[in-house]
C-alpha cells in the first residue's frame, strides 16, 4: 500500500459512466475521465495544514491535479489536499 507524506492524499478514480442520460452507450475513447475519486490513504498533515478528508470519502478533485502511479494492477493518483475541491455526501 502507499503511505502519503505531509498533506498528500492517495485517491482512486471512480469508474466513468458508460451510458449517458439519453441512453447512448459510450465506448472507451469517448468516456471522459471522471474527476470523482475515493480516498484510499491520507497523510498526517503538516504544522500549517490539518487534514480534512479521511479514508473512504468520495471527493471531487482538480482536473490536472496530482501524479498518477500504478501499484501492482491498481492505478492511483497522489494529490495535495488543496487540489481536492469538495467531499461528495
Amino acid at each position: 500500500m502507499i503511505r502519503p507524506l505531509g498533506d498528500r492524499v492517495v485517491i482512486k478514480r471512480l469508474e466513468a459512466e458508460e451510458v449517458t442520460k439519453g441512453g447512448i452507450i459510450l465506448t472507451g475513447n469517448a468516456k471522459e475521465k471522471p474527476q470523482e475519486a475515493e480516498v484510499v490513504a491520507v497523510g498526517p498533515g503538516t504544522e500549517k495544514v490539518t487534514m480534512e478528508v479521511k479514508v473512504g470519502d468520495k471527493v471531487l478533485f482538480s482536473k490536472y491535479a496530482g501524479t498518477e502511479v500504478k501499484v501492482a494492477a491498481d492505478e492511483y493518483i497522489i494529490v495535495k489536499q488543496e487540489d481536492i475541491l469538495a467531499v461528495v455526501e
